[in-house]
């Protein structure tokens, strides 16, 4: 079963950088906009429903950012225990590596 589970660190880290550009784009865009009132754009309807759109937006992004940072927590907590992991793994083996070369192996 262990030969089916492979994580990338790599690609862990990407999709961490990913996450934090997708909350940057999302607030650029909502603050590129927030300068525009709606009495600017045109008949009171739709200015009306701009100023809704700007709220409802508003709110969006912000729960967005906060779902958006608690994955990027995770996948930064599982990005470092795989690095961990590897390390460990990495310097076990040299060690063992070098007790068998060293003779202590236990070999005849």
């Amino acid at each position: 079963m262990g030969g089916r589970f492979k994580a990338d660190v790599d690609q862990l880290g990407q999709f961490l950088k990913t996450l934090e550009g997708c909350v940057k784009e999302l607030n650029e865009a909502r603050t590129a906009l927030s300068h525009v009132r709606a009495d600017q754009i045109g008949t009171d309807e739709l200015d009306e429903a701009c100023d809704g759109f700007q709220e409802r937006w508003k709110y969006g992004s912000e729960q967005t950012k906060k779902m958006v940072d608690a994955i990027g927590k995770g996948v930064k907590a599982n990005k470092q225990n795989y690095e961990e992991v590897e390390e460990a793994l990495e310097k076990t083996l040299k060690a063992i590596a070098k007790k068998a070369t060293s003779g202590h192996g236990g070999s005849k």
